[in-house]
């Protein structure tokens, strides 16, 4: 499933990023510990985190991840959506806590691979 589609059928808001939304959801991936998405991080996840500072960013580009979701209402600090924005990856937000967030993409059919 395209990201664009993600972002429609959940409501989400793009912070930034919004030229590459076009990549396909390969699955999904939870976590707050940047060492622990860097180990289990998969290319084409999604990273649901509340981690909002700029080392956010630096992990999704070295991942080749999809894109990363602010869950909780989190924002990111201007600093993290001016990085996400210069190295063009999608950062997005919702109002769902992680654990609804994760449970509405495993039945929207994506799942960690």
């Amino acid at each position: 499933m395209k990201l664009a589609e993600v972002i429609k059928r959940l409501d989400l808001k793009v912070f930034a990023g919004a030229k590459d939304l076009t990549r396909t959801v390969g699955g999904g991936y939870a976590g707050d510990l940047l060492s622990d998405v860097m180990a289990h991080g998969q290319k084409d996840h999604l990273w649901v985190t509340v981690q909002v500072h700029p080392n956010i960013i630096a992990v999704a580009v070295l991942k080749e991840l999809a894109g990363i979701v602010l869950v909780n209402g989190r924002e990111p600090a201007p600093e993290t959506a001016e990085k996400a924005k210069e190295k063009g990856v999608p950062l997005i937000g919702t109002r769902l806590s992680a654990y609804e967030f994760a449970g509405r993409l495993y039945g929207m059919g994506i799942k960690r691979e």
